[in-house]
């Protein structure tokens, strides 16, 4: 079942990179289009996705407790990645100037537009609920430790600091408190945001499918022979680092379980959309996210028989 899934879910992401090429083919792609696409991305469907998660979970007397506990886990692991990532790129690629890229690249997953459905499948509605919080955490890096990394000042200044008090940010807070007072928003509002929610996956395959109509093949060729570190780092390494943690963290078997799938979903859809909006290497986002997804059809299915040896999934 978990197999047949894994497959389901890339292939819909490559079919939607498939349209966007296609699409590509029917308008100027300048940088006022680009500019669109971020924009709808980064202000709308990504808040959408956060407060979807959140307003769609069920409270009840212990559940605040896990919810903050997997929050805050997700950002350790997710900072893990970027570190190994990191240290990693500054010894192999030295004088190269992606480092900051392949750091984020191994350590942000697609959690949400793979992750979620996965944990659904396999766990049940609690792995969907505790899956949906780990994907807030990882939201909560992107526009926190991963702006800051993409900042082309390395101080933390008060602009620094101005560029983390973004939309996907404030909605990641504001949801969570909502959380906490146990506040239902109208249905209106859970109805729109889950709407709103479901834009974020196919505009952001577009935007890749789109981008990757205008690069050269020789240089695909080149970005594909530096994304191979990232990939290794984000399906191989920090996964078998999360079932080893997980070792000695006191929560129950399921959450455990989604935390470790969580952590070896491929590299996130956004990638690319993120470095563009912080004059990162767009082109080698879109690559790697592509390259990732693709290996993922093999490797998430080999990772959760392995880990079985540890955690009974």
């Amino acid at each position: 079942m978990e197999h047949t899934l894994v497959f389901q879910s890339i292939m819909s992401i490559f079919i939607m990179i498939l349209i966007g090429a296609i699409l590509s083919r029917t308008f100027p792609f300048n940088e006022d289009t680009r500019r669109v696409f971020i924009s709808l991305i980064v202000n709308v469907a990504m808040p959408c996705i956060i407060l979807s998660s959140i307003f769609n979970v069920k409270m009840e007397e212990n559940t605040f407790g896990i919810i903050t506990a997997v929050f805050w886990i997700s950002i350790f692991i997710n900072l893990i990645g970027i570190f190994i990532g990191w240290l990693l790129a500054h010894n192999y690629y030295k004088g190269g100037n992606k480092t900051k890229e392949i750091a984020l690249l191994s350590g942000i997953g697609n959690t949400g537009f793979i992750g979620i459905p996965l944990c659904a499948i396999l766990l049940g509605p609690e792995g969907a609920l505790f899956a949906a919080i780990f994907d807030a955490g990882v939201d909560f890096t992107i526009w926190t430790a991963g702006v800051l990394l993409l900042q082309q000042k390395k101080q933390f200044t008060y602009h620094s600091l101005k560029s983390m008090i973004n939309v996907p940010t404030l909605s990641i807070i504001i949801g969570l408190v909502f959380a906490y007072f146990h506040v239902t928003p109208p249905i209106i509002i859970i109805n729109l945001t889950n709407q709103l929610a479901a834009l974020a996956a196919p505009v952001a395959m577009f935007y890749i499918g789109v981008l990757l109509m205008t690069l050269p093949s020789a240089k695909v060729q080149k970005l594909g022979s530096q994304a191979l570190l990232p990939i290794g780092v984000k399906l191989i390494i920090l996964p078998v680092v999360t079932v080893l943690a997980m070792h000695y963290v006191p929560l129950e078997i399921e959450v455990k379980q989604t935390i470790i799938i969580q952590s070896m979903m491929p590299t996130l859809t956004l990638a690319s959309i993120l470095f563009a909006k912080y004059a990162a290497d767009e082109d080698f986002g879109a690559v790697t996210t592509i390259l990732s997804t693709l290996i993922a059809l093999f490797s998430i299915p080999i990772m959760i028989y392995l880990i079985n040896i540890f955690y009974a999934i």
